[in-house]
């Protein structure tokens, strides 16, 4: 590839890839990265196959994908420009596909979305995809992950040539201020004002940060966006590293995502190769590089400054602030850390215009939110909704509901240290502050439902089992009130609570909470403190029936 000189070079650059796009061509998108576990990959291989057998290679194209969403229909595909949607494909199902579908236009109903004993073939018909709206995942499930040109053809690196060609870092900022876009990785703050932070902090080298470090059982909206639109988080560091006079940047990816260190790999070399990384980026004086980081997993890490010490190759552990990290961060100096999410929005942001982007949400919570909906609902995925889209809407309109004939009982919302929502809550619009008032938080994004089988006791242990494991153990509250809470739950859900257990539960997790160094354990409380507030008759019944079944018997010979 010819590197790109000049912002005027991309608009060149991508006219050349529109006039050899082909309008007239069928293209088939499957997705290869959350439905290979499912077998996708032979299906991907069986339709090349199919359609090198029938010489039809210039009227079908196979394009390998990220993840479309639906994940309870894997493996699934979409067929353009047709907009039809199939669903648990196989490879004995292509050439049917093929013969039937692409070459006579005939429907096969047995992969269709089905729902309430209703079929339909087409995207726009689906109500998972008709309640959404996508920004982050604008590109998922659309293109390759694995070229850059298709990445351009949906105006891909139009946002840094904007901000480079006409916009100065301070432009950059209270752009992305006035947006109102707030961290995605769980704590809401604002970025704008981040990214402010560390562009007046002294220092002659400045750091810019992406945490891919997503720990939250259930959770993978950071790595379906990394496997599948990886460039828009390259764009996004772009921008944000322009803003606050960075010139290296770190992708901290944990090692558990094989395909998506994978596929940022590609795309970083496949910028590089372009111009769009390394040295005066579009003939500019604007230099910036990036490199990936792989984690080895612990939750921990995602905290940033402990985060920091893994980068550094130090044990991966938070520390006290100040100086917090836009001042003092990376090998002492100032650094910028947002999460995958929150720089994949900033290209939209910046083409767009902020007052585009701030007119989705709520006042306080601007944007769209991604949720890894999983658990026991029908259409488990990843769903993209505006802040202010209530639980209901999401669990039902677009999670289809309960299976079966049970009803739903809650939420955990948040990931490990998030809290449960209940039933009466339904009805909650979603954004930082009302999920806050209800004793959950937005977290990174995590949605897990849970049904009326669903022992809130049992989950509330299980979540603190998880966050006791993943302690890292240099505070002493973390370290002694998770485990003490840990303890009490397992003997409660055993049989062998005590009264006095529950104000006990109440005591710890108030202590940890407010007294633990990092976010792990002022939020570890929080599966316990929301199903105690909501759930405190399944707590009761638990010791009571021990209690009851203490109680000495009278024996059958004295009974009247």
């Amino acid at each position: 590839m010819e590197k790109l000189k000049n912002p005027d070079d991309l608009k060149k650059y991508r006219k050349s890839l529109e006039s050899k796009h082909r309008p007239d061509i069928v293209r088939i998108f499957i997705c290869t990265t959350g439905c290979r576990a499912l077998g996708a990959d032979e299906v991907c291989k069986a339709f090349k196959s199919e359609i090198e057998k029938q010489s039809l290679k210039d009227k079908v194209e196979i394009v390998d994908t990220g993840c479309q969403g639906l994940c309870a229909r894997a493996p699934v595909l979409t067929i353009e420009p047709m907009g039809i949607f199939y669903g648990r494909v196989t490879e004995t199902d292509v050439p049917e596909i093929i013969s039937r579908t692409i070459l006579k236009g005939e429907i096969i109903e047995r992969l269709c979305y089905a729902e309430a004993g209703k079929k339909t073939p087409y995207i726009r018909d689906i109500p998972f995809y008709g309640k959404q709206k996508k920004i982050v995942l604008r590109n998922c499930g659309m293109v390759d992950p694995k070229s850059i040109n298709e990445y351009i053809l949906r105006d891909g690196y139009a946002a840094i040539s904007k901000a480079l060609s006409g916009m100065t870092p301070d432009d950059v900022v209270n752009e992305i201020k006035n947006s109102g876009l707030r961290g995605r990785g769980g704590a809401g703050f604002p970025t704008g004002n981040k990214w402010e932070f560390v562009k007046k902090a002294v220092g002659d080298v400045k750091y810019l940060v992406c945490n891919g470090d997503e720990g939250d059982p259930g959770a993978f909206m950071d790595r379906a966006v990394l496997e599948g639109d990886p460039h828009s988080v390259i764009e996004g560091m772009l921008v944000g590293a322009y803003a606050i006079g960075s010139k290296k940047g770190i992708v901290y990816v944990r090692a558990e995502y094989p395909i998506a260190v994978e596929h940022l790999n590609i795309a970083i070399q496949q910028a590089k190769s372009l111009g769009l990384l390394g040295e005066n980026i579009l003939g500019t004086s604007f230099s910036f590089d990036l490199e990936i980081k792989m984690g080895a997993g612990a939750f921990v890490c995602g905290e940033e400054t402990a985060l920091i010490a893994s980068i550094e190759g130090k044990r991966g552990m938070p520390r006290p602030r100040p100086p917090f990290p836009a001042t003092s961060g990376l090998w002492g100096k100032p650094t910028n850390i947002n999460n995958v999410e929150t720089f994949a929005n900033v290209p939209i942001i910046i083409l767009k215009g902020s007052e585009f982007y701030k007119a989705i949400g709520t006042d306080t919570s601007k944007g769209t939110k991604i949720f890894a909906l999983a658990g026991n609902v029908k259409n488990t995925g990843l769903v993209e909704v505006p802040m202010g889209t209530t639980l209901r809407e999401i669990v039902f309109d677009i999670g289809g509901g309960i299976p079966g004939r049970k009803k739903f009982k809650a939420a955990q919302m948040g990931g490990p240290s998030g809290g449960c929502v209940p039933a009466q809550h339904l009805d909650l619009p979603i954004d930082y502050e009302t999920v806050k008032e209800v004793g959950a938080i937005m977290g990174s994004g995590g949605l897990i439902v849970m049904d009326d089988s669903t022992s809130m006791v049992d989950i509330a242990r299980y979540f603190m089992e998880f966050c006791q494991e993943e302690s890292c153990g240099k505070c002493v509250p973390c370290r002694i009130g998770t485990k003490r809470m840990l303890d009490i739950l397992t003997r409660i859900t055993k049989g062998q609570g005590k009264k006095e257990d529950i104000d006990l539960l109440k005591e710890l997790a108030e202590v940890t909470k407010s007294a633990s160094l990092c976010g792990l354990g002022q939020t570890a409380a929080n599966p316990v403190l929301s199903t105690i507030r909501y759930y405190l008759s399944e707590y009761e019944e638990l010791i009571n029936k021990k209690d009851t079944q203490s109680l000495p018997q009278e024996s059958p010979a004295t009974q009247p």
